[in-house]
């Protein structure tokens, strides 16, 4: 496919990655670009300029990003969309704990600024570990020249945001301290993806869904993201959060949000994001005693995974030999609004789990025992389940004849599900967020409010637990049998 530039309707725009040398720059957001570009959904005029801690010619850097959208990018690399793309990209060396040398990469991105004419209009995109984000926003705030300020400056900032509540809003006082709330984008790839865009459009246009979608009607709600890899080369950063902070926080609650919110009084972005809010804010407030009771963690053990024999945690680089680190999280908590109170929401999440997959389903509440019911209860209620990866789709389960018998009531299902090639956290879901950004669009970008209430119900979670004997499931399982119990207890089971 051949770039066409300027078919879109999108401001001009600067793109600063700070990180430009990592994994998530070369695997992600520079393919992602480059999709862009060859969608012809970058702006007219336009530019990104890395910056990175190694020593390196900007021509060496763009050898670098022709091997990275050759390895990952889902469009073929053609010598013409690369003659469009190459001039583009700029790289500048930085170290981020270095005050003087903001100044340089000030007068640099001036210069680019006037040679691409993007008016003065800069996303800063922060792919770096969270110890840099203070420093580097300290760095572009005794640059901003108020007098000299032109267009607009957006800040992206990848999770994790904070490590609990208390240092999220240390946080957030620094980036309010330098960009407005409207301008920080706090980027949850997860939202990119095309299932978890569809939840509202599947409720709000479906009057047959949005009729029942309630206690009155749903018995209870299960979301599941599950992983068979285990934590790879990020025994560092996951000893220090594990999946309460690395999944729960963030990509469970947002789904949650999304999937319990009331329909907003507008598409707007504020509108959207004030419903998700009211759902977090209305959650159980968790006591020790009720964390024991209903929630389970867990971390793996050695297993086999696709026939393959792998290590316990405790054995993965980085991580400590008496790790107390969960990698398994499930729990089953209470929506307290009229909408919501008295069903139960369960959520699982883990490493080294028997599948990877990302699902939720909507279990329906069966009828009276009566007419057909009254001689054979069905085997299987009526259930909606979302798809979100590795099949995209909707699948809706529900009863009817068994028309090879005179009076068997069966099961069966309507399923819109297609294997997707863009599963995980791959440069398709960070195409949607940046078109986003570029726009201005912060509906799938967490609001400050939203990531306060996460954090303070997530803190409640970590503050009440109780040490357990880890390992305690073995890879290739789906977690503990505690999780298991949790659920039976209810005279209910998970859609596995």
């Amino acid at each position: 496919m051949k770039a066409e530039r300027g078919s879109n309707q999108h401001l001009p725009a600067l793109l600063v990655i700070f990180g430009g040398t990592g994994d998530l720059a070369r695997r992600k957001l520079l393919p992602a670009l480059y999709n862009l570009l060859c969608d012809g959904l970058l702006p007219e005029h336009f530019a990104v300029v890395a910056a990175g801690r190694r020593e390196k010619t900007t021509e060496q850097y763009r050898s670098e990003v022709f091997t990275a959208i050759t390895a990952y990018s889902r469009n073929a690399v053609t010598a013409e969309n690369w003659r469009i793309f190459q001039p583009l990209i700029h790289y500048v060396r930085l170290d981020f704990l270095d005050v003087a040398g903001y100044a340089r990469l000030h007068s640099i991105l001036e210069g680019i600024d006037r040679r691409h004419a993007t008016a003065g209009n800069r996303i800063f995109y922060l792919a770096v570990a969270p110890e840099y984000f203070e420093p580097i926003v300290q760095g572009l705030r005794d640059q901003q020249d108020p007098a000299e300020c032109r267009g607009w400056k957006r800040l992206v900032i990848e999770k994790p945001f904070g490590r609990d509540l208390q240092s999220a809003v240390r946080l957030n006082d620094k980036l309010s301290a330098v960009f407005s709330e409207n301008n920080i984008y706090r980027i949850d790839h997860y939202l990119g993806k095309e299932m978890i865009q569809n939840i509202m459009v599947l409720r709000f246009c479906n009057s047959v869904f949005e009729a029942v979608w309630s206690n009155k009607y749903i018995d209870n709600i299960q979301i599941l993201l599950s992983e068979q890899a285990g934590i790879g080369s990020r025994g560092g950063y996951y000893e220090t959060a594990g999946a309460m902070r690395d999944m729960v926080q963030n990509h469970i609650l947002q789904t949650l949000s999304l999937v319990a919110m009331d329909p907003p009084v507008s598409l707007q972005p504020d509108a959207i994001r004030s419903e998700k809010l009211k759902v977090i804010q209305a959650l159980e407030v968790f006591t020790p005693a009720m964390v024991a009771e209903n929630v389970i963690f867990g971390q793996y053990d050695q297993g086999m995974v696709k026939d393959q024999q792998v290590k316990a945690y405790r054995q993965e680089d980085k991580v400590a030999a008496d790790s107390v680190t969960e990698t398994f999280v499930a729990m089953k908590l209470y929506i307290q609004n009229f909408r919501w109170s008295g069903t139960p929401f369960y959520l699982r999440t883990g490493k080294r789990l028997g599948s990877s997959e990302a699902k939720i389903v909507i279990q329906f509440k069966p009828l009276p025992p009566v007419l057909y019911l009254r001689k054979q209860p069905l085997e299987q209620p009526n259930a909606l389940m979302i798809k979100i990866q590795p099949e995209v789709g909707v699948c809706f389960q529900f009863s009817t004849k068994n028309f090879n018998s005179k009076e068997e009531i069966v099961s069966a299902r309507m399923d819109t599900g297609n294997v997707s090639s863009s599963n995980g956290n791959t440069p398709e879901a960070y195409e949607r967020l940046i078109v986003d950004i570029l726009r201005g669009d912060t509906t799938l970008f967490s609001r400050w409010d939203e990531v306060e209430a996460s954090w303070a119900f997530v803190d409640r979670l970590i503050t009440g637990r109780r040490l357990q004997s880890f390992p305690n499931y073995a890879a290739g399982s789906m977690g503990p049998a505690q999780a298991d119990e949790l659920i039976r207890r209810d005279g209910r089971k998970w859609w596995d």
